[in-house]
């Protein structure tokens, strides 16, 4: 599959580097390529980056987002679209959304016709290795939540290729938890100094329903 990034920081480039180890392709949209490391991964503008992308992965700040995404919307529209954000401020304290909504939420209202996902949003970058997906013999869980459920299907594959174990969190209105738990571990990571070398291992004792 063709992974397309709206942004290459740190969450950027390190899915896209599991991608292309499990063999996908990848391509990171920027604002100004010409000013971008070229580093390992092609990096283009936003519209060139998304085009063909079975999975497009919105990993550029949220407060961001929706500059970034509202051009786009039409050529977003039908495409699977997960956000991977966290409504952060720089000093990483959390921009609160109301008990009612969420970042995801929020973006699903700025792409009304895409397949909206929300994952890896609590996940750190620094365990996006394949050396670190694995703690005491246990795949990093990665929540989905989506209120398309072929869409979350196929982000769960396309994690579980990766080397990620998925787990369905439901709805899109799950979101909120989701970034509840986020902030919780930026919280321990970084307000408290416990490192981002930190992963949520989820253990059902007995299989889903």
């Amino acid at each position: 599959m063709k992974i397309a990034f709206m942004g290459d920081g740190a969450v950027a480039t390190s899915i896209a580097a599991l991608a292309k180890a499990a063999g996908h392709s990848a391509v990171l949209g920027v604002r100004n390529p010409d000013r971008s490391s070229a580093g390992s991964f092609v990096r283009t503008d936003f519209a060139q980056a998304i085009a063909d992308a079975d999975i497009v992965i919105v990993a550029v700040p949220h407060t961001a987002a929706g500059e970034v995404l509202l051009p786009l919307a039409d050529a977003l529209a039908c495409k699977v679209v997960v956000d991977a954000t966290n409504a952060v401020a720089a000093d990483w304290s959390p921009i609160l959304t109301g008990e009612e909504s969420s970042g995801a939420e929020h973006l699903q209202t700025l792409l009304p016709k895409s397949r909206l996902v929300k994952a890896f949003n609590t996940v750190f970058a620094d365990t996006m290795r394949a050396d670190r997906l694995v703690r005491d013999g246990s795949g990093i869980t990665l929540f989905v939540a989506s209120d398309d459920p072929a869409a979350s299907n196929i982000v769960m594959t396309f994690g579980a290729e990766l080397g990620f174990a998925p787990v369905n969190a439901g709805p899109l209105k799950t979101s909120r938890y989701l970034e509840a738990i986020a902030h919780l571990n930026i919280e321990l990571a970084i307000a408290q100094g416990g490192g981002t070398d930190a992963a949520i291992l989820y253990h059902r004792a007995t299989p889903a329903l």
